[in-house]
């Protein structure tokens, strides 16, 4: 099966079986080694990505669903000019530790603050709750995304 997809802003052809798990494709064919597996079964939220601009959890995902999709992995999110806020606010806050959540932490945060900027603590625990983290606790992670909402929004002030 011939799958064109945008990934990461680069429109891409892959040839592959459809029934894969978007997730093997990503980190064995692709190379984007940064979406992690946790648990395979759609529990943890190691291997989000974003979808057409919602997460996904992509060890659920067959890649024949992803035709003419755009994906973004952790590999996408930082910029020319660095890390995502939501990326270094991470690290700064302790929200990043072990590494195996972070990148679908990061991710699934970026759709939390475009989806609903200005959102409380409580909120966005509630946008965050299909990510588990075993290292943090949690509070470093929703004191990392409430700091890059700030931030995000003092920028555009």
């Amino acid at each position: 099966m011939n799958i064109e997809v945008t990934i990461n802003g680069e429109s891409r052809s892959i040839e592959t079986e459809g029934h894969r798990r978007l997730l093997d494709v990503l980190r064995e064919e692709l190379g984007l080694v940064g979406t992690k597996e946790g648990c395979g079964e759609g529990e943890c939220g190691a291997c989000t990505v974003l979808m057409d601009g919602e997460p996904v959890n992509s060890c659920l995902v067959p890649v024949g669903q992803i035709q003419g999709t755009q994906l973004t992995t952790i590999e996408g999110m930082a910029g020319s000019d660095g890390l995502h806020i939501i990326q270094d606010t991470l690290v700064r806050y302790g929200g990043a530790q072990c590494g195996i959540c972070t990148p679908g932490v990061a991710l699934c945060a970026k759709w939390a603050v475009e989806k609903e900027p200005g959102a409380s603590k409580e909120r966005l625990r509630e946008l965050l709750a299909g990510n588990i983290c075993r290292c943090t606790g949690y509070q470093a992670i929703v004191d990392a995304v409430v700091a890059a909402q700030n931030s995000s929004e003092s920028s555009h002030e």
